[in-house]
């Protein structure tokens, strides 16, 4: 490696509040196994999450661009096909239900609603666990609902 490209790595690094110690890498870091892996594409950012019984996590994410929640069920050790299910509704019941769910190695989903100071009902399955919240991420109804939505 260069020594140009050694500092330059550094210096991003340190920008961005890790350590080097003196060791540089040519490959990034590896992703945590279960964490929310963008799935729903680019300006959602997760606004909620549930562990599923320590087989994965339940993702809750929005966009305020678009209004629109987004659900994802990752799986914390992706392998052999399982059942995996990311499910989200409208909590008054306006529209039926979207979800996506199938025998998958890594993630369910993603699902999405235009729920822009709407509450949702959410939730996701692994395997034979499932988690849920109703009635939650109720944008104009809690405070400081301008950093959620």
């Amino acid at each position: 490696m260069k020594r140009s490209s050694l500092i330059a790595g550094s210096a991003a690094l340190a920008v961005a509040g890790i350590a080097t110690m003196g060791l540089a890498t040519t490959a990034s870091a590896a992703p945590v196994p279960g964490a929310y892996n963008g799935a729903c594409g680019s300006g959602y950012g997760v606004v909620n999450s549930l562990p599923v019984s320590g087989k994965g996590t339940v993702y809750l994410t929005y966009s305020a661009k678009t209004g629109r929640n987004c659900v994802v069920t990752i799986r914390k050790a992706p392998g052999a096909r399982v059942f995996v299910r990311a499910v989200l509704g409208p909590s008054d019941h306006s529209s039926a239900p979207v979800s996506d769910g199938g025998k998958y190695t890594t993630y369910a989903g993603p699902v999405y609603l235009a729920a822009k100071g709407r509450c949702v009902d959410w939730g996701g399955t692994i395997e034979k666990v499932s988690v849920g919240v109703t009635g939650s991420n109720c944008g104009r109804l809690a405070p400081g609902s301008a950093a959620h939505r």
